[in-house]
C-alpha cells in the first residue's frame, strides 16, 4: 500500500494488489501531514518485520537441513514436516524396520515446525494488529470526509448566502450612492433657492421703501393738489372780482380818475400776487411731473 499527497489538505491511499484508491481530505495540512508519517511508521514496521520474519525462517532452516544431512532441499511446509494426511492416516510399516529410530528422526523438524508456527502467528498478530489500526484510521478518515463534505456543503451554502447578501449589499450601497448624489443636488437647490429669496427679499424691501417714498410723495401731491385748486379757486375768485373791477373801472373811469393811483397800485398788488401764483403753478407742474 501506499499513500500519496496530492495537495495541502488531501491525499491518495492505493493498494495495487486490490486495484483500488481511495481519496482522504483532511480538516488541514498538519492532519494530513500526521496521518502520512503514521501510515509510513506502520508500513516501515511491517516492512522490519517481514524482514525479521525472512532472516528467522532462513536461521531456522539452515540447522534443519544439516540435521536431515541434505535430504530436506525444498522448503519446509506442514506437509513436508508432518506428512500428508494419508501417511498419517495409513503409515506405512514394513517388518524390517525399526520403531524406536522413526521418533528420534522426526523429533528435531517437529521442533521447529513449532518454532516456525509460533513466530508466524506472532507475525499475523503484529500484521493483525497493524491492519486494525489502518482499518481504524482509513473508518476514522472516511468518517471525517462525510464530516468535511457535509461541512463542505454548509460552507458552500453559507458562501452563496452571503453571496447573495454582498450582492444586495452592492445594490444596496449604489442605491445609497445615488441617494447621496441626489441629496446633494437638492442640497444644491436648496442653497440656490434661499439665495434667490434672499435676493427678492432684499428686493422687496427696496420696493416696500420706494412705495412707502411714492406714498409720500403721493400724500405731498395730493396736498400740493388742494392747496392749488385752492389756489385757483381764489385766483378764479380774483379773477371774477378783477372783472367786476375792469367793468367797474370802464362804467366809471371817467368818475375815477382821482382813483386812478389807488387802482394802479391796487393792479401792481394784484400782478405781483398773479406772479406769485403762476411761479406757485409752475413748481407745482414741475412737481407732478418729476414723479
Amino acid at each position: 500500500m501506499t499513500f500519496t499527497k496530492t495537495s495541502q489538505k488531501f491525499g491518495q491511499w492505493a493498494d495495487s494488489r486490490a486495484n483500488t484508491v481511495y481519496g482522504l481530505g483532511f480538516s488541514s495540512e498538519h492532519h494530513l501531514t500526521k496521518f502520512a508519517e503514521k501510515f509510513q511508521e506502520f508500513k516501515e514496521a511491517a516492512r522490519l518485520a517481514k524482514e525479521k520474519s525472512q532472516e528467522k525462517m532462513e536461521l531456522t532452516s539452515t540447522p534443519s537441513q544439516e540435521s536431515a544431512g541434505g535430504d530436506l532441499q525444498s522448503p519446509l511446509t506442514p506437509e513436508s514436516i508432518n506428512g500428508t494426511d494419508d501417511e498419517r492416516t495409513t503409515p506405512d510399516v514394513t517388518p524390517n524396520s525399526e520403531p524406536r529410530a522413526e521418533p528420534t528422526q522426526n523429533a528435531l523438524p517437529f521442533t521447529h515446525s513449532s518454532a516456525i508456527n509460533k513466530h508466524w502467528e506472532a507475525e499475523l498478530a503484529t500484521l493483525k494488529g497493524n491492519n486494525a489500526k489502518l482499518t481504524a484510521a482509513l473508518l476514522e478518515s472516511t468518517a471525517n470526509v462525510k464530516q468535511w463534505k457535509q461541512q463542505l456543503a454548509a460552507y458552500q451554502e453559507e458562501a452563496e448566502r452571503l453571496h447573495k447578501r454582498v450582492s444586495e449589499l452592492e445594490c444596496l450601497s449604489n442605491q445609497a450612492n445615488a441617494v447621496q448624489s441626489h441629496k446633494t443636488e437638492l442640497n444644491q437647490k436648496i442653497q440656490e433657492l434661499e439665495t434667490t429669496l434672499k435676493k427678492k427679499e432684499e428686493e422687496i424691501e427696496r420696493l416696500k421703501e420706494e412705495v412707502e417714498h411714492a406714498k409720500e410723495l403721493q400724500d405731498q401731491k395730493d396736498s400740493l393738489s388742494q392747496k392749488l385748486q385752492e389756489v385757483e379757486t381764489h385766483n378764479k375768485d380774483m379773477e371774477g372780482q378783477l372783472s367786476d373791477l375792469e367793468q367797474r373801472l370802464e362804467k366809471s373811469q371817467n368818475e375815477q380818475d382821482a382813483f386812478r393811483n389807488n387802482l394802479k397800485t391796487l393792479l401792481e398788488i394784484l400782478d405781483g400776487k398773479i406772479f406769485e401764483l403762476t411761479e406757485l403753478r409752475d413748481n407745482l407742474a414741475k412737481l407732478i411731473e418729476c414723479s
